[in-house]
């Protein structure tokens, strides 16, 4: 399968990820604490054994102490993303029934100015938003410059469940993938950075979270009887993502696929991520206007 539909000439540079400018005081070794954007269809695995915590990964407090210390580089570096002006960040978060979407956004971006973020969760479309293309709702939440967006699910939703549910043709599919990539090439060539994560759970910690779902009377809300015609065709879904993430990894949208099943892991993953992502953008504050040097307050 091929990782981009069409050969590109154009990439982002700025959405590379790349060193620290500083290093990190955190006890994680870097290779542990850093995920690597999927390139080529090869890398995208996805079973069961795949969604556990990486290996060279502290635990407990200190994996908790690790997970913080990205979340206050988040909170700092967003202060100067807005001042900046000169870019948009959108993440994209799509995974199965409990993979842990909500939790993401809620301990990730925890430090944040709400004023510089937003969050927008995609449940299936409105009859109106049926009457437009399947990209035209997406478009109305992408972040502006200086803001945060993050997508709860997204617009991947309409090439996944079409595919499992067969809803359209293979032909309408296989343009999807090339309008999700245009669509985003788009996005970025007009500042806007893009990260992609999909949330990766083993069908055993799935269960676990959905009886909990069931037993908490706190977590009751959360359960749908869909979530379990979705868990039964779980082969079908797995196919789906594999062949979403492969064709839609491209050099200026990449995917990254972030073992879930640990929770505190997959916090400290993506916080990395981002935090590496905006500190590659090399943000400043802008300095005060000529026009206004020399005045006095009285």
């Amino acid at each position: 399968m091929l990782l981009t539909p069409r050969t590109r000439s154009v990439a982002l540079a700025v959405a590379v990820a790349v060193p620290l400018s500083r290093p990190p005081s955190f006890p994680v070794p870097s290779d542990a604490a850093n995920l690597r954007a999927i390139t080529s269809a090869s890398q995208v695995k996805l079973g069961d054994a795949d969604a556990a915590r990486p290996r060279g990964l502290p635990h407990h407090k200190k994996l908790k102490d690790a997970a913080d210390e990205q979340v206050e580089r988040i909170k700092d570096l967003q202060k100067v993303l807005y001042a900046d002006g000169r870019f948009a960040l959108l993440i994209v978060l799509q995974g199965r029934d409990a993979s842990g979407k909500d939790g993401t956004v809620k301990k990730v971006f925890r430090g944040v100015n709400p004023m510089g973020c937003q969050v927008t969760s995609f449940k299936a479309p409105t009859e109106m938003e049926k009457g437009y293309d399947y990209l035209w709702r997406i478009h109305q939440r992408v972040p502006a410059l200086r803001m945060i967006g993050i997508f709860n699910r997204s617009h991947y939703e309409d090439v996944i469940v079409p595919r499992v549910h067969k809803l359209v043709k293979r032909k309408v599919l296989l343009e999807r993938f090339d309008q999700i990539n245009d669509f985003e090439l788009m996005l970025t060539q007009n500042s806007v950075v893009i990260l992609k994560f999909f949330l990766h759970i083993s069908r055993d910690e799935q269960k676990k979270r959905l009886v909990e779902r069931l037993e908490d009377r706190k977590k009751n809300w959360k359960f749908r009887a869909g979530d379990l015609d979705d868990r039964a065709l779980w082969s079908d879904y797995t196919s789906a993502y594999r062949e979403a993430i492969a064709r839609c990894s491209t050099t200026w949208a990449r995917w990254f696929i972030v073992p879930a099943d640990d929770e505190d892991a997959r916090d400290l993953l993506v916080a990395r991520k981002i935090a590496d992502t905006l500190d590659a953008l090399k943000l400043r504050y802008p300095p005060l206007d000529r026009s206004l040097k020399g005045i006095k307050i009285r």
